[in-house]
């Protein structure tokens, strides 16, 4: 072997040695860089005419296993989604507040429906008092609060959710840029013959970020270039970037409709089923709104039994005008049968005038109206809004209704129930319960009397007596006894009093909150889990590496070395042929 063939071996010694030594270095001052994974430099003899001539270094390449990342991928994904149910199923249980607490009481709307039965009984007893029924009032607003503000909650929850949503799309986009990005400069770096092996990290770390977001699959083709899709085919990375579009709703309500998450005008939002935005979505328009749709069950039921009662009596004296809540119009079909007795009396209960109609005879509600309007004392119409509108004609006078036998609509209700002459709340649903605001002003309009249902009354006689009928025991019956509940959100159909129907509201937000909690855990676990198999595959050890160091210098020390002897052997041939 010559001399040159030597020196150029040692030469490519070196020339390895440096290399194998800056990868080495860059894996150590990468150790703790986020997906950075340890790097080794393949090296390979030179053969010249079957002959050893030195060694080269041929590429500088990562090693991540292609399966563990795919798990990787899946699993974060999992874990965003599992943290923002966690996150909202905490915030959702705090709304609905919590049925016991340390000194026996409790905060959820459960306990403020048992505080309002607890007044209510109390009324039954002294039905006359003032004071109970200021308290009784009072009971039955903070139950209306109560369920107006955790309305308000839980859609905020979803506007929250939604926002969220437009944030995280912007950040799909970059990560779905950066890819794209990253893809072509890994098609350069291997065209001008450069490792892309950090290049592939930046890579993946990006994916990594989108999957975070959204669930997403992809694959690397023979040239090293990333395609991303969603999880229903959708692509989102080809040759470039697929942005997401969306745009979050001004306003939030029970009745929203929001927006489409679009690429390339189709909409995808189906086709996003975890991540941080899969979970946003389930939360908006799953999770809350079946929160919601218990809650108004709740409420529904609440205004309907307790109008049902209160529509039964009337205040003592009994008010000026009654108007309905229902809307109608004078040509209004009227199915109707058995009989109403209306009346007029003085401020002391006591009876100016009276007239029992015989329901079935009128065919409209301008025919009923009309009816009422001709009895003495009376007037009737349907006002501007569409309600019905019974008055005394003299003001100092009030109006009292009694249903005898009536059964008015399909459902068979009281024609005051029916119209709503005499309601104690108003609205449809949790949203918009409240106590009617004439008695939540003037608390001794509570209807605690009733109209005498006597065969026959007698003009100047006392008629509209709190005893009659025990209003203020059937509002606490009411209350307490059995309503059948439709199914609702995550609840099946049942018959339980009001209390123990929301104390089964408040502990399905708590099992799904708890759920929610041991789902998160979970996969945290998974996670890490996978995290750790990859470092231990691809991660740095910085004592391996440190010692890797150690001994490429030795190995760069003997290649100089080898080199100092070349030269002093080339020196000793030169004198000798010189001096010949």
């Amino acid at each position: 072997m010559s001399f040159s063939v030597i020196r150029s071996i040692a030469y490519s010694s070196l020339a390895t040695s440096q290399v194998q030594m800056s990868v080495a270095a860059s894996n150590i001052a990468n150790a703790d860089t986020d997906g950075y994974t340890r790097k080794t430099a393949t090296q390979a003899s030179v053969v010249s005419g079957q002959v050893g001539t030195g060694v080269t270094v041929t590429a500088v390449t990562g090693t991540v296993d292609k399966y563990l990342l795919k798990d990787l991928v899946t699993a974060t994904s999992e874990l965003s989604a599992a943290t923002i149910a966690d996150s909202y199923g905490t915030r959702a249980q705090s709304l609905l507040g919590s049925t016991s607490g340390s000194d026996d009481s409790g905060t959820s709307i459960a306990n403020t429906i048992a505080d309002l039965e607890s007044s209510i009984a109390q009324l039954s007893g002294t039905p006359e008092s003032q004071t109970l029924k200021a308290v009784t009032v009072d009971a039955l607003d903070s139950v209306a609060t109560q369920l107006r503000e955790t309305s308000a909650g839980i859609q905020s929850l979803r506007a929250d959710a939604d926002d969220a949503i437009d944030t995280s799309v912007d950040t799909i986009n970059d990560a779905l840029n950066t890819i794209a990005d990253l893809n072509s400069q890994i098609t350069s770096a291997a065209a001008r013959g450069e490792s892309t092996a950090d290049l592939e990290d930046q890579r993946n770390t990006a994916l990594q970020t989108l999957s975070g977001q959204m669930d997403v699959t992809y694959f690397v083709n023979s040239d090293n270039q990333m395609r991303v899709y969603t999880s229903g085919g959708t692509t989102l990375v080809d040759g470039k970037a697929h942005e997401l579009s969306y745009a979050s709703a001004s306003t939030v309500t029970a009745e929203t409709v929001f927006g489409a998450i679009s690429v390339d005008g189709k909409d995808i939002t189906t086709q996003i089923t975890s991540g941080t935005v899969g979970a946003l979505i389930d939360q908006r328009d799953e999770v809350l709104p079946a929160a919601q749709d218990e809650l108004d069950q709740l409420a529904a039921g609440l205004i309907d039994a307790l109008n049902a009662v209160h529509n039964e009596g009337t205040s003592s004296p009994p008010p000026s005008s009654l108007t309905g809540s229902a809307s109608v119009s004078s040509t209004d079909s009227f199915s109707a049968s058995g009989t109403t007795r209306f009346a007029v009396t003085d401020s002391d209960g006591n009876l100016v005038a009276s007239a029992d109609l015989d329901l079935s005879a009128y065919s409209t509600v301008g025919d009923l109206a009309s009816a009422i309007d001709a009895i003495d004392g009376l007037s009737a119409s349907i006002d501007a809004d569409g309600h019905l509108v019974i008055a005394a004609e003299d003001s100092s006078n009030g109006v009292a209704i009694a249903d005898l036998t009536a059964s008015v609509g399909s459902s068979g209700q009281g024609l005051a129930d029916y119209f709503g002459l005499n309601d104690l709340l108003t609205g449809s649903g949790a949203a918009d319960i409240r106590v009617k605001a004439d008695i939540l002003a003037t608390p001794g309009l509570l209807a605690t009397a009733a109209l005498s249902t006597d065969a026959s009354l007698t003009l100047g006689s006392q008629v509209v007596s709190t005893g009659e009928n025990g209003i203020a025991a059937s509002l606490s019956d009411a209350l307490t006894g059995e309503t059948s509940f439709a199914a609702a959100g995550r609840l099946s159909a049942t018959s339980l009093s009001f209390a123990d129907y929301a104390s089964s509201i408040v502990a399905d937000i708590a099992s799904t909150a708890s759920s929610a909690s041991s789902t998160l855990t979970a996969r945290e676990t998974t996670k890490e889990t996978l995290a750790n198999a990859i470092a231990s595959q691809s991660g740095v050890n910085i004592d391996e590496e440190t010692a890797r160091v150690s001994e490429l210098e030795q190995q760069y020390s003997t290649a100089a070395q080898l080199l100092e002897v070349l030269n002093a052997m080339f020196d000793a041939l030169l004198s000798a042929a010189q001096s010949a």
